[in-house]
């Protein structure tokens, strides 16, 4: 589909969400009949109904009759839209080609193109890179003088992060430069991969939509299967996951590492950053200096540093922000301090591998609130950490059951066996809802001690996204 000329395609839209809508403009710009379909009445897209009032868009609207597809020459699916939904199937056997709003921005972006995936660290790491690649005005390397810079008019920074760069394409140039976030949901029908991938790491997650764990590697691993020989992979040397996915990159791999030695991207030695470019290494600066909290905020540096570095980006640069950059929200976010208590906000931990991250980033007592909507991952792991940081967890929501069973088969473990000592257990509070598990934790928290929302499911049994989530958290919290 690359470089098409879409004047006067049929071109079908599932979905009116961010993406879809995005969707909408530019192929209507582009000249295509668009078509966008929704399984919501128009009574509850009034908002987004409205955003595309001035396009000449045909609306099918409360589901997603077999017939919208007549004559469609491309189905593309918003974000959210599972690949394997009825409509998409049909497409399929009608031999219509199914695809999404990053597939055709890599498609048609006239710029090169960081992009960036992982089961943690996605967002925080696409923020570093485009900040770091934005300083000073995104000057890049010139590789035919190595002394000298080159000034990039624009850096994008968008795609699963919150803006699809779809919408930023028209206005995009030659020499600009695009950073975006991947998920996987995005990645397991792309073919078509950025010259500058980044893969940070891949733990269980996501397995209520992709099934095993194979199949959420494989989604994962079209971030660098489809790259060209020029282009550049930088894989996270410290997970197993993404650096077996070495094996399916055509071009020049990088690393980095917060405990090894690799011969191309970021490693830590004596305390200090350092870039390895294959034509020399280059202190970046201490990790002292990092402002985010946390071990895997380190691997997020150390990431962050490599993309940019491949990119082209001098040390300099990277040092200045990353000891400037103080995080994105809902990612582990300070929110206020009452009675000597802290409040932490770490809605985006959809997955106990996160909570894990979380608890490891804390050394004072903590109140953990988890729960939400389960996505058939382990707790096992978590609960054996928990036991030992946490002071008191208050779980809600569909999951709360679940949890304080996975927290009571833990205690049900140590106290099966023999210590000199009496052994710690996990003491669990259940509460319906957040608002209510903000509450409780409010009673039982104690001067020094941490209440972390770090929730280890997702958001959907009570509010629309983690974001959302987030957001309410947090004005419970300046409540108080």
């Amino acid at each position: 589909m690359a470089n098409m000329n879409w004047a006067g395609k049929r071109v079908v839209i599932l979905g009116l969400a961010r993406q879809g809508m995005a969707l909408a403009r530019y192929f209507a710009g582009q000249g295509a009949r668009v078509v966008v379909s929704d399984a919501k009445p128009a009574d509850k897209l009034a908002a987004e109904l409205a955003g595309l009032s001035d396009w000449p868009i045909d609306f099918v609207l409360g589901g997603h009759p077999p017939t919208m597809l007549d004559s469609a020459d491309l189905l593309c699916l918003s974000g959210g839209v599972p690949a394997d939904v009825p409509p998409a199937q049909e497409a399929r056997r009608r031999g219509v080609p199914v695809t999404n709003d990053s597939q055709i921005f890599l498609d048609a972006a006239p710029c090169p193109v960081v992009g960036i995936t992982g089961s943690a660290g996605k967002t925080t790491t696409t923020a570093l890179v485009g900040r770091i690649l934005k300083a000073e005005g995104g000057r890049m390397k010139d590789e035919s003088q190595p002394s000298s810079f080159i000034t990039h008019p624009s850096v994008w920074v968008g795609g699963n992060i919150g803006n699809p760069l779809i919408a930023d394409l028209p206005q995009m140039e030659a020499g600009d430069l695009a950073v975006m976030e991947l998920s996987s949901f995005q990645l397991e029908i792309m073919t078509t991969s950025p010259h500058i991938a980044g893969v940070l790491n891949i733990t269980p997650n996501h397995l209520d939509r992709h099934g095993t764990m194979a199949a959420y590697i494989e989604a994962k691993s079209h971030v660098v299967r489809y790259q060209r020989p020029g282009d550049i992979a930088v894989l996270g040397w410290d997970d197993d996951n993404a650096r077996k996915l070495a094996d399916a990159a055509p071009g020049l791999v990088w690393w980095f590492t917060s405990r090894g030695d690799v011969p191309l991207g970021t490693l830590v030695r004596d305390g200090d950053i350092f870039l390895r470019d294959g034509r020399r290494e280059q202190k970046v600066g201490p990790v002292s200096h990092i402002k985010l909290r946390g071990a895997h905020n380190v691997l997020n540096v150390l990431a962050a540093c490599a993309l940019a570095g491949a990119a082209g980006a001098p040390p300099d640069v990277m040092r200045g922000v990353f000891s400037s950059f103080d995080g994105v929200a809902h990612r582990l976010e300070f929110v206020r301090e009452v009675n000597g208590v802290k409040w932490y906000n770490d809605s985006i931990a959809t997955a106990p591998e996160r909570v894990t991250a979380a608890l490891h980033s804390f050394s004072e007592p903590l109140v953990l609130l988890a729960g939400g909507r389960d996505k058939k991952l382990p707790w096992d792991e978590l609960m054996v950490l928990a036991r030992q940081r946490v002071r008191k967890l208050v779980v809600f929501g569909e999951a709360a059951d679940l949890i304080a069973e996975a927290a009571e088969a833990e205690n049900m473990k140590v106290e099966s066996r023999r210590y000199k000592m009496a052994p710690k257990f996990l003491e669990v509070v259940k509460c319906a809802t957040l608002a209510e598990a903000v509450q409780k934790a409010g009673e039982l928290a104690r001067p020094g001690d941490v209440v972390l929302l770090s929730p280890g499911c997702t958001s959907y049994d009570a509010y629309k996204d983690f974001v959302e989530r987030g957001e309410k958290f947090r004005e419970m919290v300046i409540a108080l």
